[in-house]
């Protein structure tokens, strides 16, 4: 019987599963939608009761639309966002919400209730902060824990444990209190190179309750990414997910992480393991490059241990908002209303229908007569790297009164410039400190596009390679799935085994001096706006 591998991959919006052969190739795919509550002041929560759901109606679809046999599903894999999951007694959600909700029991990553407590944080200059690009982010879990224990003890009192939502979801399958390595070390402070959490930093920002019992509420044992949990999937979960017990399940990844592990290690195309730069844009952006030896990169976070790839250190850049950014932006453009009208009556997206129209127009070889004098540094939600800046907000320059279509496209495509200014500022910070990048690896839902990728050749200079697989994120959890089950001896010979690299897009030499040209403005309203935002 064939064997195959299914990823799952938790996003903001949605739920998916992917079923992959033992070469890498993707045969059926399903999703399933999940819940998120917004409120004022940039509260994100979601329920960790409607993310199961969502996750078995999307793993059932997926095999059966495959028309595969339960029992040949060899191993299961997954990554999240890095949402922070309170559970209580028996594993019951606990709330997280001034609504009093008990289904509200996950606060989302791009949840920003902790700014304060992140900023108090980052004022004890704790030497663990060196590992965090030297700021933490209230993205970060232990900024929300703090948050917790201030503003709702009697939830922070009452939990029996904080999870990272990958971790919640391995729990869910296995019954394995096991924490990866990826979310302990990226989000939760833990020295992975150490093999440690740092006793002093929790008690010296107020947590010290959680050193006080050795830490059994947030992970005691940590593993890399693609470590078989516990005796595989319980008689519970295999009955709910539709797949046999004892099926292996991997310590799973962040998100982005996933994607990164499916890509900078793909057979074929330029660079390598060490020179290539995973960038995952979807609703946020992340970048993720990896060293032999810990790079400092300030305002990047790590240098994370075994983060990613086990074995090698990991660096850690992005912006905060990338798709979301985007559709933000191009929404309060007058033609909005009726450019989505024509998109729908197509049966694409908006930002499909956008990217049509550019191309139509010229493209990315058209770019200077289509943006022509619009700036945009789309930093809505902040800026992650290279300034770890939550503050941060974005700025529009150069708007006329033209309300058509056309300057609709020009205001998108001067926002996908901004964010390829924005991974170039990363890769230079990283330059200066000794990290090579050559090729960039992208991922996530807009990397889909040729329209994008090239523009973010352009606008960074360098190689832009997609991956040949259709779903590199959910690759990536089928390559930890089949390091689980055994059939690579680890992640490094599963990678190349499983993925292989597509399409590149190399800078066009004769947009370059526009290009440097913007990069330079960029900067400088960057600078002019943390200045006067203050």
């Amino acid at each position: 019987m064939a064997a195959y591998f299914i990823g799952i991959d938790v996003g903001t919006g949605s739920a998916r599963a992917g079923l992959f052969d033992a070469a890498g190739r993707m045969v059926a795919s399903a999703k399933a939608d999940i819940r998120l509550w917004r409120e004022a002041g940039d509260i994100a929560e979601q329920s960790s009761k409607d993310i199961w759901r969502a996750v078995c109606s999307s793993v059932r679809s997926a095999v059966s639309t495959a028309g595969v046999a339960p029992g040949s599903v060899a191993g299961i894999g997954f990554d999240a966002t890095c949402s922070l999951v309170v559970l209580g007694d028996g594993g019951q959600p606990v709330t997280v919400s001034a609504s009093g909700s008990q289904e509200r029991n996950i606060i989302v990553w791009m949840d920003h209730r902790a700014i304060d407590q992140a900023r108090r944080i980052n004022a004890s200059s704790q030497p663990v902060l060196r590992y965090v690009g030297g700021t933490i982010s209230p993205e970060m879990e232990t900024p929300k824990l703090l948050w917790l224990a201030e503003n709702m003890p009697s939830t922070f009192a009452s939990a029996w444990q904080f999870f990272d939502l990958t971790d919640f979801l391995t729990w869910r399958c296995t019954g394995s209190l096991s924490r990866s390595a990826c979310t302990v070390t990226c989000k939760w402070t833990y020295l992975a190179h150490e093999r440690r959490w740092d006793e002093s930093y929790f008690r010296s920002v107020g947590l010290g309750t959680l050193a006080d019992e050795h830490f059994a509420r947030i992970g005691t044992d940590i593993v890399p990414g693609g470590t078989p949990l516990g005796r595989g999937l319980t008689v519970e979960a295999a009955t709910e997910l539709g797949l046999e017990p004892g099926t292996p399940v991997a310590a799973g990844l962040i998100d982005a992480h996933a994607g990164g592990i499916g890509t900078v290690g793909a057979r074929g195309g330029p660079g390598d393991i060490l020179t290539r730069m995973a960038y995952v844009f979807g609703t946020s952006a992340c970048s993720m490059t990896t060293t032999r030896e810990p790079a400092f990169v300030q305002g990047v976070w790590g240098p994370y241990y075994s983060a990613m790839v086990p074995g090698l250190w990991l660096n850690e850049g992005g912006q905060s908002a990338a798709g979301a950014a985007i559709d933000y932006l191009v929404r309060m453009h007058p033609a909005a209303t009726e450019a989505e009208r024509h998109a729908e009556e197509l049966g694409v997206s908006f930002g499909a229908w956008l990217a049509e129209k550019a191309a139509e127009g010229g493209g990315a070889a058209a770019i200077e007569r289509l943006v022509g004098a619009l700036h945009v540094v789309p930093e809505f939600l902040g800026n992650r790297a290279p300034f770890a800046d939550p503050d941060a907000k974005a700025l529009v320059a150069g708007i006329g009164m033209d309300t058509g279509i056309d300057s609709l496209v020009g205001l998108y495509l001067a926002g996908l410039c901004g964010l390829g200014y924005g991974a170039r500022q990363i890769i230079e910070a990283q330059r200066a400190q000794g990290i090579t990048t050559d090729t960039i690896v992208i991922s996530g839902g807009a990397g889909q596009s040729p329209l994008v990728r090239e523009i973010l050749a352009d606008a960074t200079g360098l190689a832009v390679a997609a991956s040949s697989s259709p779903e590199p994120v959910l690759l990536g959890s089928a390559i930890l799935a089949a390091v689980a089950a055994r059939r690579h001896a680890d992640v490094g010979t599963a990678m190349s085994a499983m993925s292989e690299l597509g399409d590149v897009r190399q800078p066009n030499p004769a947009a370059a001096t526009w290009h440097a040209k913007r990069f330079v403005a960029f900067q400088k309203l960057q600078a002019l706006g943390r200045e006067v935002g203050r």
